[in-house]
């Protein structure tokens, strides 16, 4: 379990896998057992290390409002989204990780990779996580979009995608790192269990490809702590299941 998780598991998180996907016959894993059986064989979780900031601001370039105000915990999908990027070492050169990730159950609806650091990286993230949204059929009616002072995201291509979407821009203070914490702390995860887990990286494709499949095993199987630890897709199902919100007009439930 440990291992099929990019050995990036903790003792808590591999008890609360194997209780998850255990058989409905088998009896329950202690949490000690996993404790001493882990520590019998060497296994420990993931520890995070510092995240380098790409952040590039022009103090020339409009800002949008800080809609946000460091609340992170809005009380249904759609209301906060929060965006950021980061970089990733490879040997053909540096490569770029954007991503679009709702506040609710911090699902991460949109990313992209590029070898440069221009507006079409984030771009590409946020067109990703309004398609996803327009699929399933949801209202972005009232969405704030929140992101730091980067010129990526103070570009014209980047608003302008926002617009089209009904959805508000948002930004917090220049320099400091709460304002755009949940961003960060995804991209911490995302440099602790993939990038520094499996590097040497050759280059964008093979990095590419394993930012796909993080990002699926992200969203579908790791438990969040956060979300009661369910995984945010299963977040996600547990609030419209239980607010039962009628589906539009052909987009079936």
């Amino acid at each position: 379990m440990h291992a099929s998780n990019y050995g990036v598991y903790g003792a808590r998180k591999v008890w609360l896998t194997l209780n998850r996907e255990r058989p409905a016959d088998a009896p329950p894993i202690a949490r000690c057992t996993v404790e001493r059986l882990m520590g019998e064989l060497g296994l420990a979780g993931a520890l995070r290390g510092k995240v380098k900031k790409t952040t590039i601001s022009d103090p020339t370039t409009p800002k949008p409002l800080d809609l946000v105000d460091r609340n992170f915990a809005p009380t249904a999908p759609d209301r906060l989204w929060v965006a950021d990027f980061t970089y990733c070492s490879t040997w053909s050169g540096w490569c770029y990780t954007a991503f679009v990730i709702d506040a609710y159950a911090r699902r991460i609806l949109g990313w992209s990779v590029a070898t440069t650091m221009t507006s079409q990286l984030v771009v590409d993230a946020v067109a990703q996580a309004i398609w996803i949204r327009g699929r399933d059929g949801r209202d972005l009616a009232g969405l704030i979009a929140h992101h730091d002072h980067g010129s990526q995201y103070l570009s014209v291509a980047y608003s302008e995608k926002l617009d089209a979407a009904g959805i508000k821009p948002s930004t917090g203070a220049v320099g400091s790192s709460y304002d755009n914490a949940l961003a960060e702390s995804i991209i911490g995860l995302y440099k602790t269990e993939l990038i520094k887990k499996q590097r040497p990286w050759k280059g964008f494709d093979d990095l590419e490809l394993a930012t796909a499949e993080w990002v699926d095993w992200y969203n579908h199987r790791r438990p969040h702590e956060y979300c009661d630890d369910l995984t945010p897709v299963e977040a996600e199902q547990a609030h419209y299941a239980h607010h039962q919100t009628p589906a539009p007009v052909g987009v079936s439930n």
